[in-house]
């Protein structure tokens, strides 16, 4: 699920080109999760990197993630999960 996630995030990135030159790339949906280098690609995998690096420091910290393409990495509430046991 969370290869899943990372996917469909990445596929809401948005990317400009800043002055000098260089790419910048966000993902509305994560905020604070951000990349940026001298080209596309390089910006690209920065953003990758530190998508990942968001959704562990949230999913430690309990933060509730925006579902994204119908993917939740939120943890269903204990009465959930014992209804679906029963």
């Amino acid at each position: 699920m969370l290869t899943e996630y990372i996917q469909a995030a990445m596929g809401q990135a948005h990317y400009e080109m800043m002055e000098g030159g260089r790419f910048f790339g966000e993902i509305p949906q994560c905020p604070g999760a951000w990349g940026e280098g001298a080209t596309l690609e390089v910006a690209r995998e920065e953003l990758r990197e530190t998508l990942e690096s968001w959704i562990i420091v949230g999913l430690r910290h309990g933060d509730r993630f925006e579902v994204i393409d119908g993917i939740d990495l939120n943890p269903r509430p204990a009465c959930a999960e014992a209804d679906q046991k029963a």
